[in-house]
Parts: C-alpha cells; structure tokens; sequence
C-alpha cells in the first residue's frame, strides 16, 4: 500500500514537472527565436530529454501504481472479509444476524466494497496532493523564497479544507444512500423470492410499492450527492483561477522573466488538480464512515477461548454450569453438571423451555456461559435448521469434508438412507427438490462425513418417515466409542440410549440407565414414532 502511494504521488509529480518544463521550454524557444545568435546558443536537446524523460515516468507511475495499489486493495478487502466473517461467527453478533440474514451478505459486501474509498480514493491522493504542494513549493524557492513559501500555503489551505466540509456536508446524503441501498436490495430479493408467496397473501402490490419507495429514497440521496459534488467542483475551479491569477500577479511583481514566469503559472494550475481528485473521496467519505461503524463490533469480537478437552474416557463434561439467557430475570442453568463417557449413547428429554436448545448452544459455542466448565471432544452437530445451497449435492456434502473424495462422499449418503441420489444433481435455493425428510438425511450425511468422537443431534429424525428414520438411527448405533448426545421428543430416537436424562427447567430432574428400573417407563413417556 505504501509502495502504491509513493508510485501514485510520483505520477503526479511527473505531470507538474512535464507542464511547468513544457511551459517554460515553448516560452523559451520562442524568445529565442527573435534573436538569431540566441537561436543558435540554445540547447534544445536537454530540456526535450527531459520532457520525454518525464513523459515516460508519468506513464509508467501512473501504470505501476493503478496495479500495486488496486492489488493492495483488494487483497487487503479479501483478508478483511474472512475476518469479518470469523467475527460475525461469534455468539452475540452471529444471533443478531440470524434474524435479518441478508445483513450479513450487505456487511461482507457492499460495507467492505465502501472501504476501498478511504484508500484509493483519499490516503493514496491525498499523500500524493500533500507531496506535490510540498514539492512544488520546493521546486519555486529556487526561482524566489517567497514562491516557495507562498504556493504550498495557497494549495493546502483550500485543497485540504474544501474536501474537509464536503465530507462533513455529504455525510448525512451518503448515510441516507447506504441505508437506501440496503433497503432497496433487502426489498427487492424479498419481492423476487417470494413473489408467489406475496401473491397468494394478497400483498404483492404493497411489496412492489415498498421497492419503488426505497428505489426513490436511494435516487434522493443520489440526487443530493451530485449536487454537492458539482458544487465542489465548482468551488475548486473558483480556487484554481485565484490561485492562477495569484501566481501572475505574484510573478509579475518579482519581475521574473517570460520563461520562469510560465513554469511558475503551469506548475501552480497543475499542482491544484490532485486536490481536486479528492471530492470524490471526500463525499464517499460519510458512506465509509457509516460501513466501518458497523464493522467495527465484528473486527472487535474476541473469539472464544478453545474448547477444553475432558479426561480420558469422557466425551464431555460439564462443571457446575451457569447461565442466564438475555433478558432473562434469572439464571436457565445453575450449577448443571453432567458427563457423557466415551461411545455412551445419551439421550435428553423435556418440556418445550427446558433448556435443551440452550444447552446445545452453550456446547457448540453459540451462547457463552457466565460461570461453570464445558469441556468436550470434537464435534459434529445436527440441530433442527438445516442449511443447504444452490449447488451440486457433492458441494453441499463437501462443506462438511472439503477433502473428501466421491467414494466417501457417496458412503455417506448411502449411510444416510439417500444411495438413490447422484452426487451430480443439483439443488436449488435452500435444497429445493428435496423433500423435507431428504434434506435432513442430507445434513445427516454432512454429520457422518466429519467423522467427530462426539455428536451433538437435536431431533435428528424429525421430518423422516419411521422406517427410513429406524435405518438411519440403526447405522448410527453400529459405529464403535461413538458418543452421542441427543435431544429427542420422539420414543424411536431414544430407544438405543444407554441413558435417558430429563431436564425441566434447566434442571435434571430424572436420570435412568437401560436395564435399570424407570428405563422403560422414561422410554414409554416419549412421542410414539
């Protein structure tokens, strides 16, 4: 990044030179030939080097630093948006953007695409226009000091405080147009995708409406914004014809001759252009502000801590467990302790609100506990959503095993009850064309395929039919110092535990092992299936 500044600041710096040398080379020449012996004196050859010499520069600076400074752009945008995405997984942000999903794909987009403004569009010409008043400024004291002096206060003075007030007067418009066009593509997605179901409930027309209403919001904030920035640069023509009438009257005072007189005038009107080129960032300026506002949390999320491992012979352990779920006046679990040994098949049972969910959560890191230890293997989960792209069923599977080969990918599906699938065939969105009962083997399948010591499943045959659940349950059971941990409504999902637990309130309030008494009666409690 730095490189590409210093490449953009030459660039431009080449462009005053070539004008100013230009310049005084035509007025040169010109007074030269009015006289024959100066005609015949002067060196044309040196100042045409030059020129040419610079002309190269301008070129390939201007060359080099559109590749190394767009190469550094975007390969900083790429590393920020994993980053951002490992911070959007954390528990707090991660539920947050649950609820209005498409903020997500606005946040790793749009908001990150809004970044690259503060550096293409205001570090890299802004230190260039900074370097060429600077410069500039230098290259005139060799005329007269006062030059010197004089043309850097006259650039940085209006070229730095112009962009200044448009970021501060575009910044309302440029909030307003971020937050219209979210609204506009959350809205249009919306009408799209669910274009039948608008329909059916009869409110197609008032979404069709809230798409036009937004589509006018963004044109407003548009509007508002072009008028800004051609009102800045208006004022920067103003500044760059004082600045010109400025430098004549300077030089015409000093008394420099016709030639010093030209370079001084075309370096001050070229030295004015960098400043110009920043309105554009500056208005951007509000946008990139109002995209790293909202960023900000997801860059400061501190990751969880890695999970703890159990002793030898325990899957999991849970130690004195406490926590409170938002908003809530009291703690869910106090003190819950529970440990599931190695291969044991463990089943959990309970009212709606027991806290079945939550404990899932607290084990695969969606909810933090605020006191207790959670120390488990690794794992795989199946929770009750599931989660399936528009891709190839071996896209969708390879999620779970990117290094899976199509023999183990095919191994899985046939473990999962679906060996009547192709790997080639493809989904639409959410795993359209599956059935429901498909699709959960299919999430099944991504289960068998991580091959974790622990698994986690809630409700793992909900939406299967019972036969084709008995098989997948059946597969499951025959893998050898397998640990399950299981929450289950339906009497099929529990009829391989070696021990049931029911919680009620984020307590067990009944434990029973198989073979031992009450086993039976806690299977029996259970919703046939």
């Amino acid at each position: 990044m730095a490189v590409g500044a210093v490449l953009a600041a030459l660039a431009v710096l080449a462009g005053v030179a070539l004008l100013g040398l230009s310049g005084w080379f035509i007025t040169a020449t010109a007074l030269a030939g009015l006289v024959p012996a100066g005609a015949l004196m002067f060196d044309v050859f040196m100042p045409g080097a030059g020129i040419r010499l610079l002309a190269i520069l301008r070129t390939a600076a201007r060359y080099g630093e559109r590749v190394v400074a767009h190469d550094a752009t975007l390969a900083l945008l790429a590393a920020l948006r994993e980053r951002l995405f490992r911070g959007f997984a954390q528990p707090g942000i991660a539920r947050a953007l649950a609820a209005r999903p498409a903020r997500l794909l606005f946040r790793l987009s749009v908001d990150v695409d809004a970044l690259d403004s503060v550096y293409l569009r205001l570090l890299v010409p802004g230190a260039a226009a900074v370097a060429t008043a600077l410069c500039a400024g230098v290259a005139l004291a060799l005329i007269d000091w006062r030059l010197g002096v004089g043309l850097p206060a006259a650039l940085l003075l209006p070229g730095l405080g112009l962009p200044l007030w448009l970021a501060g007067a575009a910044e309302r418009a440029a909030r307003r147009r971020a937050a219209a066009l979210e609204a506009l593509r959350v809205r249009g997605v919306d009408l799209v995708a669910g274009q039948t179901a608008w329909l059916m409930a009869g409110r197609l027309p008032a979404q069709t409406e809230a798409v036009m209403a937004a589509e006018a919001r963004l044109a407003e904030a548009d509007d508002a914004l072009h008028r800004l920035e051609t009102l800045a640069g208006l004022v920067f023509g103003l500044a760059g014809a004082l600045l010109l009438g400025g430098m004549g009257w300077a030089v015409a005072a000093l008394g420099l001759p016709a030639p010093q007189a030209a370079l001084a005038l075309l370096v001050a009107l070229a030295a004015m252009e960098p400043f110009a080129a920043l309105r554009r960032g500056a208005i951007e300026m509000g946008r990139g502000a109002r995209a790293a506002a909202r960023l900000l949390p997801a860059m400061e999320a501190v990751p969880p801590a890695p999970a703890m491992l159990p002793p030898q012979g325990v899957a999991l352990r849970l130690s004195a467990l406490r926590y409170t779920p938002p908003g809530a006046a009291r703690p869910l679990f106090d003190g819950l302790s529970l440990d599931i040994a190695t291969g044991e098949y463990l089943v959990v049972t309970g009212p709606s609100g027991a806290g079945k969910s939550t404990l899932l959560a607290l084990l695969t890191g969606e909810a933090t506990p605020q006191s207790g230890g959670i120390a488990l293997l690794p794992h795989a989960l199946l929770s009750q959503r599931v989660e399936l792209f528009q891709d190839s069923l071996r896209g969708n599977l390879l999620l779970a095993a990117p290094g899976a080969d199509d023999a183990a990918l095919a191994a899985a599906l046939q473990e999962a009850g679906l060996e009547g699938l192709s790997l080639d065939s493809r989904l639409g969105e959410g795993g359209a064309g599956l059935s429901a009962g498909q699709r959960r083997r299919l999430a099944l399948a991504r289960v068998l395929l991580r091959d974790a010591p622990l698994w986690l499943l809630d409700e793992a045959t909900e939406a299967l039919d019972g036969d084709t659940a008995r098989q997948v349950l059946a597969r499951l059971g025959r893998r050898d110092g397998q640990a399950v941990l299981a929450v289950a409504h339906l009497r099929r999902e529990a009829e391989m535990a070696d021990r049931i637990i029911r919680l009620e309130q984020g307590r067990i309030t009944g434990e029973w092992r198989r073979g031992k008494a009450g086993f039976a009666e806690a299977l029996a409690r259970l919703r046939p299936g």
